[in-house]
């Protein structure tokens, strides 16, 4: 699934291409009617987490979410027939986009945009996030530090390769529970900085001198120390630490009463 990064770099490059301007849409798969924002302006592009929103001019704005197999086709000729399987189409004279395969393409009033943005925790890209808020989500959260950030009504936009990625750059075991509101800021300017790194990159970043090497995720041994990488499910997903980068705080056991 597209983490948030990458969903952010979608943005940038359809509102280029896009925002502004009156965009023909349809529908080729038949799946999505598009004929109510066919010829209208399509005033903003927004990224929230991994969601994609089209506001236009006098319609209703389309969510899209990518999910686990959704992509968007760029083609510089607008005049390209789209492909088989295309969800959505949005075009001008330069240019188009098609959506293939994605978990959600409907239509929002203002009431169910508000009510997706409620749902969502803070963007580490996005400007209007606030680190106050993304500090009590986290140290709010009633488990460990791994599943928290994966939940996307604490932080919104992190996929299991960024998490595994920040944590070990914040030196923290996905186990950590109890985190002080320093280390749960710490933990925020990480991922606003390298989720940064990545939206630009156009992948997940976590070593700017090696852009395409990861520390711990998907590898056998830690690139910093050599260790074998520990694994386990958390959250859902495959979980992945360094035992010696990210050293987990066991909490001491009470003796027992009358000992």
């Amino acid at each position: 699934m597209p983490e948030g990064h990458l969903i952010h770099r979608h943005v940038a490059a359809q509102h280029a291409d896009l925002a502004g301007r009156a965009v023909r849409a349809s529908g080729p798969q038949g799946r999505f009617d598009a004929r109510p924002w066919d010829g209208r302006a399509l005033t903003d592009v927004e990224a929230a987490g991994k969601h994609l929103l089209y506001h236009f001019e006098n319609a209703p704005t389309v969510h899209v979410h990518l999910g686990m197999r959704g992509i968007f086709l760029r083609y510089d000729d607008p005049g390209t027939p789209p492909r088989a399987g295309t969800r959505l189409r949005l075009a001008t004279n330069e240019v188009a986009y098609d959506l293939i395969a994605p978990s959600r393409c409907e239509a929002l009033s203002p009431a169910q945009v508000a009510a997706l943005r409620e749902s969502l925790g803070p963007d580490p890209l996005r400007s209007d996030a606030f680190p106050d808020e993304a500090i009590t989500r986290l140290i709010a959260f009633r488990g460990p530090v791994g599943a928290a950030v994966l939940d996307q009504k604490v932080w919104s936009g992190i996929g299991n390769a960024w998490r595994a990625e920040l944590l070990f750059l914040a030196g923290l075991h996905p186990n950590a529970r109890d985190l002080s509101p320093g280390t749960a800021g710490r933990l925020w300017d990480i991922a606003v900085t390298y989720l940064a790194l990545g939206r630009d990159a156009g992948q997940v970043v976590s070593d700017p001198g090696a852009p395409s090497e990861r520390w711990v995720y998907r590898r056998e041994h830690c690139r910093r120390c050599a260790a074998p990488v520990l694994t386990w499910q958390l959250g859902g997903r495959t979980a992945y630490c360094c035992p010696l980068d990210q050293p987990e705080q066991r909490r001491p056991v009470s003796p027992a009463s009358g000992a």
